[in-house]
């Protein structure tokens, strides 16, 4: 069984004039990667892969999150055909991974991501919200295919969680 771990970056400062794949994080999404590699860590959730938009936000998100997992030898791989996308792009991406990799954290935009999570899982599948994916939501998800026959509904839900559930109180 293959594990998808999809992760919206995390919040970036709109307020800087500067191009949109050039946004960094503003303070809040630093805190919010930083919580979000730790609760990776406290739950034993390394990934053997790591694909990445090459936008500012999500290479800063990502590499936050790097660090608090404290694995050497893991490589953050940028991929232009993550940032302002679609969902078969995105499978192109994935369907690049070795077959003996497990598990893989993606790390990217909506609504590119939510769409991706849709075509995988269904929507009945999905909680009923509003926002599904906020900035720092992470995802769960099994997946029984190989990384290049990912298909419509080809993927479980196991959890989704979100940014503001892990900040310190």
């Amino acid at each position: 069984m293959k594990e998808l771990w999809l992760l919206r970056h995390a919040k970036s400062d709109r307020n800087i004039d500067v191009s949109d794949i050039d946004r960094p994080l503003k303070k809040r999404g630093k805190r919010d990667a930083k919580n979000v590699g730790v609760w990776l860590k406290n739950q034993h959730l390394i990934p053997d892969a790591i694909l990445s938009s090459p936008a500012v936000r999500s290479i800063e998100t990502v590499k936050i999150i790097y660090e608090q997992l404290q694995v050497d030898g893991l490589v953050i791989q940028e991929d232009s055909r993550i940032y302002a996308t679609g969902i078969e792009e995105l499978k192109m991406v994935l369907s690049s991974c070795p077959e003996t990799t497990q598990k893989v954290l993606l790390v990217g935009h909506n609504p590119e991501l939510e769409n991706l999570l849709i075509h995988l899982v269904g929507k009945q599948a999905l909680p009923d919200t509003e926002k599904l994916l906020p900035t720092s939501a992470l995802v769960r998800l099994s997946i029984e295919s190989e990384w290049a026959q990912l298909r419509q509904d080809c993927a479980k839900l196991l959890s989704i969680t979100y940014a503001k559930s892990l900040r310190e109180t």
